[in-house]
């Protein structure tokens, strides 16, 4: 990764800007709240620190705390409905201004296909750019497991997304934003990486990413600046 300058150059000029969404565009992480609302909140808790220690790979510790979650589809409904997911302050303003920009936006996540989509919903986000995994359930709307074909489902998944949307969409430039070590590792291929504290810190990203902002104010004040900046350049015949 580069400079502190070549960062914010790129995210700039970024044609799509990707996001993780637990703990970064909402508040809460998914599974975690899944959990509480199952009724086991302290075990997976306890699960996802071991998980984040690096003992368990990615795909594994998913599961482990899904087996110990059950959830049916009517739970995972309830919780939408119940406890629908905070979005992070200043995060709809940012995806609008993006949008407005003609930048792509994409959630790319660890979480659940249906949590994720209802906070793509709210942010005017396309379906078609929700990368997530996806619970599988039996007729009787049972727990039956997760689709473990999905990019998302393991280790390194999400730069492994982003190197498709790459080839897919011919982006130049794309650059992730996120709390974890595993939205980090996304750059390469990502062309650069924004670490995020605004609701939790993890300390392995503070202290590597080159740019690690704790609210989304700073980046709208980016895009604020940049067109500042080219209203002066434009010269009127």
């Amino acid at each position: 990764m580069g400079s502190l300058s070549e960062m914010k150059e790129i995210f700039r000029s970024a044609d799509a800007v990707c996001f993780d969404v637990d703990s970064t565009v909402i508040k809460e992480e998914g599974i975690d709240e899944l959990a509480k609302f199952c009724g086991v909140g302290d075990a997976v808790a306890e699960m996802t620190r071991r998980a984040m220690g690096g003992s368990l790979t990615f795909r594994a510790a998913l599961t482990e705390r899904l087996a110990l979650i059950r959830p049916s589809r009517e739970q995972v409904q309830a919780l939408i409905t119940e406890h629908p997911p905070r979005l992070t302050e200043g995060i709809k303003e940012l995806v609008c201004r993006l949008h407005q920009r003609n930048v792509q936006v994409f959630l790319i996540s660890g979480g659940f296909q249906s949590i994720v989509e209802h906070v793509a919903s709210q942010l005017d986000i396309p379906l078609t750019n929700v990368y997530a995994n996806r619970l599988k359930f039996y007729f009787n709307g049972e727990y039956a497991g997760f689709d473990e074909t999905q990019l998302t489902a393991e280790s390194g998944g999400k730069g492994k997304v982003i190197a498709q949307l790459k080839e897919k969409y011919g982006f130049r430039r794309i650059i992730m934003i996120g709390d974890g070590a595993t939205d980090m590792e996304a750059c390469p291929p990502a062309d650069g990486f924004i670490g995020f504290g605004g609701n939790v810190t993890r300390q392995q990203v503070k202290e590597k990413a080159k740019w690690y902002i704790d609210d989304f104010e700073e980046l709208l004040r980016e895009l604020d600046n940049n067109s500042i900046k080219m209203n002066h350049n434009d010269i009127i015949y």
